[in-house]
């Protein structure tokens, strides 16, 4: 193997498309759009933040998402090197199968379309649940959930077959939205010297703090409010320079979102008094209204105008990463299908050069994951939101784990890179990072669905299952070829 394996599925003569992915498409900014939408700042704020100050370490939170950032960046060392070498929108089952071999590499596939399919399901839940709730209230017109999420997710079909600029644009607007409040009540916060106890460094970064109370709840939730993360090698053929784009975009998410959690999880608390937020977070979330913790010191910075545009914020935060979604996930269908091991039909682009086959396809899975729930009748935040967002998070720090292993592998076998930090150190430590978190998810996994142990046991058992199909299928698939 050699460096001219770089773009290899763009280049065969006898792949089955009627095109590549569009590329120079994509710079650094467009890439980092991409990647913060999937992390869905305000939802990861509202939603999460809560739920870790008050069953987690309490005031040490801010400190969580620091040892969940480092985790990710050790990690990113190692799948930023494998991505010098193997440019490809299937990026983690294209990098498994590098080190791992082609069989655990396809079966990984199935997985990883499994948490971008499952994550964005669950965001088309909360999100139709709120929508439904604001354009009750504003303007009497009260229709089910399921009905604004089905029209959605026809618009993030056209938009997903408007072309990669069409998205990365329509994502920055929604993206600079939700980061400049939040950011802005973080600065201001931090610049007047926090609040009624002070800045309250010790309490939030001190060593003593980060483990008192369950800080394995703490990090669990700030290793889910890093999910996307990954989606810049996926553009890598639609990127301008991929091979400098990628890293760059990839490290600087990290950085910004790890220091933007901090950050704004830190002024939070200080704006409680690290002795009180704890017993916020708590009520908040007794009350039904866990995003009124976060929402409330804001207004009482900024007015009362605040209560009325962070929900719509949290709409578009929640569209921003479903669209984000989409486009991962047709991309890795497109790949499938170029490498023959889906039917080749899902690799067809429309004039854009966007995948439009494999576009429909995952939407019509997005059909099928939530319909069930609305015919059900099931809340959609206390069922799909809270138990495919759990399960994805689970499914994809395998792949992360599964992807440490494969790039100390290969690299091994390559030595197409003899760098030790790069390509052995770092995916190691971060391997061992990710293993913790995952022991991490598994404990408290009831908690971080919501629901009860029965229901967490069959959630849990779906992740290896869909990973051993992947395994069977790619063996016969394998069989099959050779015959």
């Amino acid at each position: 193997m050699d460096s001219q394996t770089v773009s290899r599925h763009a280049t065969e003569p006898d792949a089955p498309t009627a095109g590549t992915l569009k590329p120079n498409a994509l710079g650094v900014l467009g890439i980092l759009f991409f990647v913060l939408s999937a992390q869905a700042p305000l939802t990861g704020i509202a939603g999460a933040a809560p739920i870790a100050v008050a069953l987690g370490n309490g005031p040490g939170v801010p400190a969580a998402y620091l040892v969940a950032g480092l985790v990710i960046l050790l990690f990113s060392v190692g799948f930023v090197a494998m991505g010098r070498h193997v440019v490809d929108a299937g990026a983690f089952y294209t990098y498994i199968g590098k080190g791992l071999g082609r069989t655990t590499g396809t079966g990984s596939a199935g997985l990883a379309l499994f948490a971008y399919c499952t994550i964005q399901a669950a965001m088309y839940g909360l999100y139709g649940a709120i929508v439904s709730g604001l354009v009750a209230s504003h303007t009497g017109l009260d229709l089910p959930w399921w009905v604004w999420t089905l029209a959605t997710m026809a618009v993030v079909q056209a938009l997903g077959a408007a072309g990669v600029e069409m998205g990365a644009k329509v994502l920055a607007v929604f993206v600079l939205a939700e980061f400049s409040i939040l950011s802005v009540f973080a600065l201001v916060t931090l610049f007047k010297g926090g609040g009624p106890e002070g800045l309250g460094l010790a309490a939030s970064f001190s060593p003593s703090a980060a483990l008192d109370g369950a800080p394995g709840v703490a990090v669990m939730f700030a290793v889910a409010s890093m999910f996307g993360f990954e989606a810049t090698a996926i553009y890598g053929e639609e990127a301008r320079e991929p091979r400098k784009t990628v890293p760059r975009a990839t490290y600087l998410a990290v950085v910004v979102v790890t220091g933007f959690f901090a950050l704004v999880s830190w002024m939070l608390i200080s704006s409680y008094g690290a002795s009180k937020a704890t017993a916020a977070a708590g009520k908040a979330l007794e009350g039904g209204d866990g995003a009124g913790f976060v929402f409330a010191p804001i207004a009482a910075d900024f007015g009362g105008w605040v209560g009325d545009v962070l929900p719509v914020l949290l709409a578009t935060s929640l569209f921003a990463g479903i669209l984000t979604f989409h486009n991962s996930a047709n991309r890795y269908l497109f790949s499938l299908g170029r490498d023959r091991l889906l039917p080749p039909r899902l690799c067809r682009l429309n004039r854009r050069h966007a995948p439009w086959t494999a576009g429909c396809v995952q939407t019509a899975l997005a059909v099928l994951l939530v319909v069930p729930f609305a015919l059900a009748g099931k809340d959609p935040v206390l069922t799909l939101f809270s138990w495919f967002s759990g399960v994805a998070v689970l499914a994809m720090m395998l792949l992360y784990l599964l992807t440490s292993v494969s790039v100390v592998v290969f690299f091994r076998r390559a030595r197409l890179d003899t760098r030790p930090w790069n390509t052995l150190i770092a995916p190691a430590l971060g391997a061992l990072g990710i293993a913790g978190a995952i022991w991490l998810i598994l404990a408290n996994f009831t908690t971080l669905i919501g629901g009860e142990r029965t229901t967490a046991l069959w959630l849990t058992l779906s992740v290896p299952v869909v990973m051993a199909l992947g395994l069977v299928a790619a063996r016969v698939r394998g069989r099959g070829t050779a015959g």
